[in-house]
């Protein structure tokens, strides 16, 4: 059984049926609501299943606040992966839970919501309410109140510092929404669980689905990393890998430690390290984490679309969980893509890390080799294409770019329709369609993207022992995780970081 989408109108009885299960892969897709307790639970609560009769079904946490449901102490349900149909479908509804993640209706209201989106707020207000259960605001509230428990139970913070954390905007509206989401205040919630406590620094666990192939995560990211923006390792039995954020309010750095889990259907967690020049970016902070780690894929629908298939089949039993790498800021992947056009990874790195030298903003981090900020798009886009250390026409296309995500003519912020932004880049001299899909894929998390001219790919076919061209002519049989099958692909030739 498929999980119903989270942008569509749920099935009372499917749902229902799912929650007698107590399927673990629907967490995060929808929520049930029990009418006779007063308290919303995701579908796998291990408590005993309510009378059909006395359960709702709402598809975000914010709808079941907002008919006056309080969350389950018991089975955390904020404490899930977002719906993996935000990035699988990318309609309005999903990007604007990204943009809202990231804080943005906290620092630029519902209305720079809605400008981002290319709606007006009233209309907007409909959208997401027909679609998710709540308008923009309720979405936004449940979404600090998310990380107002994750900061009260996993930081020793006051609790003035977590409210301007969470995005609050005082004190007083911070205790009335953790009572009344949590039906428990502050004090108690720090009291009832422990949680891993580092003094100047916010250590929290992130969710992700499982099967999570971790380690060839961290494998590609230390592959393809920047010099003084990056940095990877293995240490103490675990893979590591840290990166400089350049964040709303100011820099910051994160580092993430890998690992596999091999049970599948269940929630895992990925410690995150977060070190932040101000507390306000926790929320855009820890959902770039997250979307680094594709953290809301489905992975068993990924691997079962697989199955059977002589190609991706065996490489997705041999890696069950693979992810396909985000990214902490849009206009930096599109950056470092025209940089890498026609170059080794290597060369691509080298260039980048010039670059980063020349153009980025130094900052002092407590992580060895994390020295500068990614250049911002306006620092490029002020640069002379003929001192950039490429061929000139590679350094007029990246100059001209870096000019358009300046202006805002072409926006990576996850809250840009997919079809508009590959028009627009493509439009820009010296971007083509590989570029442009490339960005798609990891900039925008677009799962059905296939690079038919990567000579990776041919490359990794023919490692294989399979013909390219054959391959290749039928790669529309993997839609609609296309992007995944090229990762699969990618996989076998990515150099490990270190073993255990």
């Amino acid at each position: 059984m498929s999980p119903p989408s989270a942008t569509t109108r749920l099935d009372p009885e499917t749902c229902y049926r799912t929650v007698k299960s107590r399927d673990r892969r629907f967490d995060g897709v929808f929520y049930v609501a029990v009418r006779t307790t007063g308290i919303y639970c995701r579908p796998s609560c291990p408590a005993r299943t309510p009378a059909f009769a006395n359960v709702t079904f709402h598809p975000s946490p914010a709808s079941a606040q907002s008919a006056g449901y309080r969350a389950c102490k018991r089975c955390l349900p904020d404490a899930t992966p977002g719906s993996p149909d935000w990035d699988v479908a990318a309609d309005v509804a999903g990007r604007a839970m990204r943009l809202i993640s990231d804080g943005v209706v906290d620092r630029e209201g519902v209305e720079g919501l809605a400008t981002r989106l290319g709606y007006t707020a009233r209309h907007l207000g409909r959208i997401l309410t027909a679609e998710l259960g709540a308008g923009p605001l309720a979405l936004a509230r449940a979404k600090r109140a998310e990380t107002a428990r994750v900061l009260i139970e996993a930081t020793e913070l006051g609790y003035a510092d977590i409210a301007f954390a969470a995005g609050f905007s005082s004190v007083r509206q911070f205790n009335d929404t953790v009572r009344e989401v949590y039906a428990a205040s502050p004090t108690e919630l720090r009291g009832r669980r422990g949680g891993t406590r580092s003094p100047g620094a916010l250590t929290m666990r992130l969710s992700v689905r499982t099967p999570f192939a971790g380690q060839a995560l961290l494998d590609f990211l230390a592959y393809h990393l920047v010099p003084g923006v990056e940095v990877a390792g293995w240490s103490d039995g675990s893979g590591w890998y840290a990166r400089t954020l350049d964040l709303p309010h100011g820099p910051g750095t994160v580092r993430i430690e890998t690992g596999d889990e091999p049970e599948p259907g269940r929630t895992a967690f990925v410690r995150a390290t977060f070190e932040l020049a101000d507390l306000r970016d926790t929320t855009a902070a820890v959902e770039r984490a997250r979307r680094l780690l594709d953290a809301d894929c489905d992975p068993l629908a990924v691997g079962d679309h697989f199955a059977g298939d002589p190609v991706v089949g065996p490489l997705a039993r041999r890696t069950p969980g693979l992810r396909l790498p985000g990214q902490v800021d849009g206009a930096e992947t599109a950056i470092r893509t025209v940089v890498g056009q026609q170059v080794s990874v290597t060369g691509a790195r080298t260039v980048t890390g010039r670059l980063v030298e020349a153009h980025g903003r130094a900052v002092t981090t407590s992580i060895p080799g994390l020295t500068h900020l990614f250049p911002t798009s306006a620092a490029l886009a002020a640069a002379d294409p003929e001192t950039l250390p490429m061929p000139r026409a590679r350094g007029r296309a990246l100059v001209g770019l870096a000019a358009a995500l300046a202006d805002g003519s072409i926006a990576l912020d996850r809250g840009s329709d997919r079809g508009d932004v590959r028009t627009a880049m493509l439009a820009l001299p010296g971007i083509g369609p590989w570029t442009a899909d490339y960005v798609a894929m990891r900039a925008l998390a677009h799962p059905d993207v296939f690079l038919p001219t990567d000579i990776g790919v041919r490359n990794g076919l023919r490692g294989l022992g399979h013909d390219p061209a054959a391959v290749i002519a039928r790669a529309g049989d993997w839609a609609p995780w296309r992007s995944y099958a090229l990762m699969h692909i990618w996989n076998t030739l990515m150099p490990p970081t270190k073993g255990p």
